[in-house]
């Protein structure tokens, strides 16, 4: 597989990378490459909104 990296990371290895398959998008952090999580192209959409609107954060 050809994962490509986040525009937004840095050159060192915490960055998140991501790979199509044809069910799947599959997200990983490229320092524990291991652990991948497998999303459909909606799921992507509703957790990079969720990014963007600071959803996440700790006591959010």
């Amino acid at each position: 597989m050809r994962w490509q990296k986040s525009s937004f990371s840095t050159d060192g290895n915490d960055c998140v990378e991501l790979t199509r398959t044809p069910e799947h998008v599959l997200l990983r952090e490229s320092d524990a490459s291991e652990a991948v999580i497998a999303m459909d192209s909606g799921e992507l959409r509703a957790l990079t909104l969720g990014i963007k609107a600071d959803r996440f954060r700790k006591g959010a």
